[in-house]
């Protein structure tokens, strides 16, 4: 491969492949406890229709990110995104505010003293 291009369509691809994999161990194992069967083209159907929406995502995170002069999504820009689901948007802020209280005192990054 000797372009940028080939090297991201490739990276792509085994990207794609992992989601579909994961997401077909997930419906085998859902239908092995509802007593149906799935489709291989309801797995590629489910496996595009997820793809879309991490895409869709990662620009939202990413414009959130630049929009606010940095180069780095933050935790701001999750919740910013879920901010009209509000069950995801209580859970990621629980788990926020559990992950920002546990972490105190433990002197982890970069940050300012204060």
């Amino acid at each position: 491969m000797s372009s940028d291009t080939e090297v991201d369509e490739a990276l792509r691809d085994r990207l794609k492949s992992a989601l579909w994999f994961t997401i077909g161990k997930i419906v085998d194992a859902e239908c092995v406890t509802l007593r149906t069967n799935a489709s291989p083209q309801f797995i590629a159907a489910l496996t595009e229709l997820v793809w879309t929406q991490l895409e869709n995502v990662g620009r939202d995170l990413e414009s959130f990110a630049k929009h606010a002069g940095r180069t780095t999504v933050n935790t701001d820009d999750v919740l910013l995104l879920a901010r009209r689901n509000d069950g995801l948007e209580e859970l990621l802020r629980g788990f926020v505010e559990k992950e920002v209280a546990a972490g105190k005192g433990k002197g982890k990054g970069k940050g300012r003293a204060r």
